[in-house]
């Protein structure tokens, strides 16, 4: 039988995209970039730095990466702050032996609870940006407007407190979002967020109450997704990394400059078994001659040439 024709009626059909948040591109057709000292891939390392409460409610869903035995789920919730604790500061290290510059996202729950961790962030002079408020204060569809701004609320203005840096950028704990999530971030005075992984370069992302940039966090790259989700190995989770850098290296060729986007968890890749993965992955990358910067340093070049 077929379907009536008002089923696929709806508002803002139309060719491309159906809805107006951002307008319609190809990736390909976008005005190409050249970064800094002509290199043609930008490297993005992005670290989340979280506080998984043992108590989670799971509101209204399960926290992925969060608990998940009848409480106290001690032995997930110790290992998440294993990161915190010891897995970070491997990175670090990892980090200063390639010469790289991180981009941490942090749980303000978690700069509260553990001021030595931000002072060590604060005294390298790393970026900031807000990964919510902690890892169970999700934002979801049909969420009470005014919670989800007081959420928001507190975690930027607590953040900013505390770390002394103006904090511009934002990912969504679980990178899930409401309806309303984009018009808050810009009322609270957000630049760029990182929940949407639908382009491999920045875009300008319309709301009500401003323009944001969507920056392109690859999910598919991320090392919980690969070694934890999909269950794939430490030594596939290098090769998928060397391979995304050798392709869009040679897609940089004719289409301009590229970014590889890294999101590393110090609960993972800081574990004394990976972290020997984590520096294979930097040394590959970075004999490419890629230039190393933070979130804002690659927003703030990319957009310099879009005018």
């Amino acid at each position: 039988m077929a379907l009536d024709k008002n089923y696929l009626e709806y508002p803002h059909r139309s060719h491309g995209m159906d809805h107006n948040r951002y307008d319609w591109q190809m990736l390909a057709q976008q005005k190409p970039v050249v970064w800094p000292n002509n290199k043609k891939l930008a490297l993005w390392i992005n670290v989340p730095l979280q506080f998984f409460p043992l108590d989670q409610k799971g509101d209204p869903f399960k926290v992925p990466g969060g608990m998940t035995m009848p409480y106290p789920d001690l032995r997930h919730y110790s290992l998440r702050d294993y990161g915190n604790r010891v897995g970070i500061y491997r990175l670090l290290k990892a980090f200063d032996k390639y010469k790289v510059t991180p981009t941490f996202a942090m749980n303000t729950e978690l700069a509260v609870r553990t001021p030595y961790l931000l002072d060590v962030i604060k005294e390298r002079g790393n970026e900031i940006m807000c990964h919510g408020l902690h890892m169970d204060a999700l934002h979801y569809g049909g969420q009470n407007i005014d919670e989800e701004s007081d959420i928001i609320s507190r975690a930027l203005d607590t953040l900013r407190e505390l770390s002394q840096q103006d904090v511009t950028g934002w990912l969504s704990p679980a990178r899930n979002e409401s309806e309303n999530t984009p018009e808050l971030l810009a009322q609270h005075g957000i630049k760029y967020f990182c929940d949407w992984v639908n382009d491999d370069m920045p875009y300008s992302f319309k709301t009500d109450k401003g323009n944001l940039w969507a920056m392109p966090l690859s999910n598919e790259l991320e090392d919980k997704f690969i070694i934890m989700d999909n269950l794939h190995s430490e030594a596939s989770y290098v090769e998928q990394i060397c391979d995304a850098c050798d392709f869009l290296l040679k897609e940089a060729d004719t289409q301009g400059g590229r970014i590889l986007a890294l999101n590393i968890h110090p609960w993972m890749l800081g574990q004394p078994h990976r972290i020997a993965k984590l520096e294979k992955v930097l040394e590959y990358v970075t004999s490419k001659g890629v230039w190393c910067a933070s979130a804002t340093e690659i927003l703030t070049e990319f957009t310099a040439q879009q005018k």
